[in-house]
């Protein structure tokens, strides 16, 4: 079965993001911690995601290649950040940044990649860098509903405007931006937004729900967040929330694909198809159908 490793667009994406990080001073702590980073994994989902839509929509992976570094820099920056705040030890089955290079260096790597993110985004139009702004800004106002989600009446609601910020403003942007990049018209841009959020979405949600089950493996922290399969069990049985929070789950994913429905066929459309159940309808367990 073909993983988004297989994905041009990836190999792409890999080679600019390690050639960028290659070219860094030897004898820089920085470059020292990036390489940690980058060495740890990690699937460039919403990177790969742009360069799609750039393609769907008729431009050129190459012309979209700084905008998806940009991207993957400012999400790689909030999981450091987030990491220190959550208290966050393992990240994608290596030592958190903090842990291994202490919490100052940690934020101060977080902030040099927010900087060099600003940098790359900053050669294409405003709508894009508009799109990239209001992302920065939904994640930090989403991770501060997450910490406050435990010591408040956290319903339903609450979480999902948490996880629209947190996590589908991201995904959202890269989208929209993938759309600008092409030179696409704002409508099509706000469709591919819509897509981006509804796929950003269900992407955490699995994520929450394995965590619930403890099926991560690759991921370690202090701090628990209140998430939907535990709001769901503070009214009904175990398997009556896990089955919920799966159908939370496909509604999102089938919002995104009604979305993709609009666009012709193309390469870059089944492949975002693809990477969508991919990173989550795939991902769910199969004792839980």
């Amino acid at each position: 079965m073909i993983q988004i490793e297989d994905l041009a667009e990836y190999q792409l994406i890999k080679a600019s993001k390690d050639e960028m990080v290659c070219s860094m001073d030897d004898r820089s702590l920085m470059k020292k911690m990036l390489i940690h980073i980058c060495s740890s994994g990690g699937k460039n989902i919403r990177p790969v995601m742009l360069v799609l839509c750039t393609e769907m929509c008729g431009g050129n992976s190459e012309s979209s290649i700084n905008a998806a570094l940009a991207i993957e820099f400012i999400h790689s920056a909030s999981l450091i950040h987030d990491d220190v705040l959550d208290g966050g030890l393992v990240r994608r089955g290596v030592e958190s940044a903090h842990k291994k290079y202490g919490i100052p260096a940690a934020i101060l790597c977080g902030d040099f990649l927010i900087s060099k993110a600003i940098s790359l985004i900053s050669g294409y139009g405003n709508n894009a860098v508009n799109e990239f702004g209001r992302a920065g800004m939904y994640m930090a106002e989403g991770e501060t509903i997450d910490i406050s989600s435990v010591d408040e009446e956290f319903r339903e609601r609450n979480y999902f405007e948490c996880i629209s910020k947190k996590t589908g403003s991201l995904f959202a942007a890269s989208a929209a931006i993938g759309a600008y990049v092409a030179e696409a018209d704002e409508g099509t841009a706000l469709k591919l937004r819509a897509f981006g959020e509804n796929v950003g979405n269900a992407y955490q949600i699995v994520d929450d729900l394995l965590e619930y089950l403890n099926k991560l493996e690759d991921k370690s922290s202090t701090y628990e967040s209140v998430t939907l399969p535990l709001i769901y069990r503070k009214v009904m049985g175990h398997d009556d929330a896990v089955e919920k929070t799966v159908q939370q789950v496909c509604i999102c994913v089938q919002n995104a694909k009604d979305i993709l429905a609009y666009f012709p066929s193309s390469e870059a459309k089944d492949k975002l198809e693809l990477v969508t159940d991919l990173i989550t309808v795939d991902m769910l367990p199969g004792d839980i159908f």
